[in-house]
């Protein structure tokens, strides 16, 4: 709940600065690009965890602060394609009654999130530094992974994830921060790139069997690179 006050905080605050800002130096825009993510944190088995690309777009409104476009607001409202795929690197796991037995996994998991980041953005030139906080809300998720297990007999079992779309044991709202540089031209054009990060896990504390409990410490992260389209204000 906390998560949740501090997101709308921030977005009221942000929604003041706009207001504040002369009508001429507010642009609406459009943002389209991808997604390179992967998972941070105290992963286990973390070589099984790779990058996966995925979509994100959405709308931009940027907010001219200091009247010559040198600092501006800018909230963004994204939907984010984030997640992880596992290749098909096979591990050791100890269970009781099997002894030590070797598996894999591979397959992807993809997290659809509305990513909302309040950025303050430099323009030198046309050179832009921006950062900011950013808050996440997980919409769906698919559970695309299929699992093998070879016992020390030598018998080998295979299945798929069951509940692929399950999101009960997944903490849906982050409280996290982005950060990038970018190309803004005269035009309205753009070219970003960006990284972002969240604060907490996203899996619930009390969730010990999600992917064998290896992400109970993970927190999802992405480097972005998009293009983006700024409407004259004039």
């Amino acid at each position: 709940m906390k998560k949740v006050v501090f997101a709308f905080a921030t977005l009221l605050a942000a929604s003041a600065a706009v207001s504040s800002a002369q009508a001429q130096g507010v642009r609406l825009g459009f943002r389209a690009g991808a997604n390179y993510s992967n998972l941070a944190g105290n992963i286990q088995n973390e070589a099984t965890y790779n990058n996966k690309i995925g979509f994100l777009g959405g709308a931009v409104l940027n907010a001219d602060l200091s009247g010559d476009g040198f600092l501006s607001l800018q909230p963004e409202v994204l939907f984010s394609q984030k997640g992880f795929e596992n290749k098909p690197t096979e591990y050791k796991r100890t269970l009781p009654l099997l002894g030590t037995t070797t598996e894999r996994r591979e397959g992807k998991v993809n997290y659809n999130y509305l990513d909302v980041p309040v950025l303050l953005k430099l323009n030198a030139d046309g050179f832009v530094f921006e950062a900011g906080p950013q808050f996440s809300y997980l919409l769906s998720a698919n559970n695309e992974t299929k699992y093998s297990r070879t016992t020390p007999d030598g018998r080998t079992t295979t299945e798929e994830a069951t509940n692929k779309n399950d999101v009960s044991g997944l903490n849906r709202a982050e409280l996290g921060y982005a950060a990038g540089i970018g190309y803004q031209a005269e035009n309205g054009l753009g070219l970003n790139l960006r990284y972002t990060g969240a604060f907490s896990d996203f899996v619930k504390s009390d969730n010990g069997t999600y992917f064998n409990g290896d992400l109970q410490n993970a927190r999802q992260s992405a480097f972005q690179l998009s293009l983006g389209y700024l409407i004259p204000s004039k």
